[in-house]
């Protein structure tokens, strides 16, 4: 899947909502200390019907198909995944690139304080912590800890 030349960022289309959601579930299941409430029938379907039309969702798509996903709400991102076997091709550098530049205002996010590969990346690209919790206000009830840019 995953080694490519080519990387092509468009925003995600109805159709895409099975590859986002698919993305999102492969991705966290990587996370034990935050496991999801959710199965993956209900993950996909929630990207597929309320996540990729709510319009502000990106995909990365090369000759496999769809390899990582940006979700974005005025000045937060929701999400930023990309499926581990293109994970350090730049993919996510150029995905957080497209989010500042689409809110020059400044940005946030929540990660969990355990995924340390995730927190690396965001400080690497200027976010600073902000807030750390214990996690009783997330579904998973994992500590979590929120970022902010710049």
């Amino acid at each position: 899947m995953y080694p490519s030349r080519s990387m092509n960022i468009r925003k995600a289309r109805p159709e895409d909502g099975p590859a986002v959601g698919g993305i999102h579930t492969l991705c966290r299941g990587e996370m034990a200390y935050a496991p999801s409430p959710h199965s993956e029938g209900e993950i996909v379907r929630y990207f597929t019907e309320h996540v990729v039309p709510a319009g502000e969702t990106y995909v990365v798509e090369n000759e496999a198909g769809v390899v990582a996903y940006l979700s974005l709400a005025p000045g937060w991102i929701e999400h930023l995944y990309v499926h581990p076997d293109a994970q350090g091709r730049g993919i996510g550098n150029a995905l957080l690139a497209l989010a500042k530049e689409t809110n020059p205002g400044g940005l946030q996010l929540w990660t969990f304080q355990g995924n340390a590969g995730a927190r690396r990346f965001y400080e690497r690209h200027g976010f600073q912590a902000a807030e750390f919790t214990d996690g009783q206000g997330n579904e998973e009830r994992s500590p979590d800890v929120r970022y902010v840019w710049p």
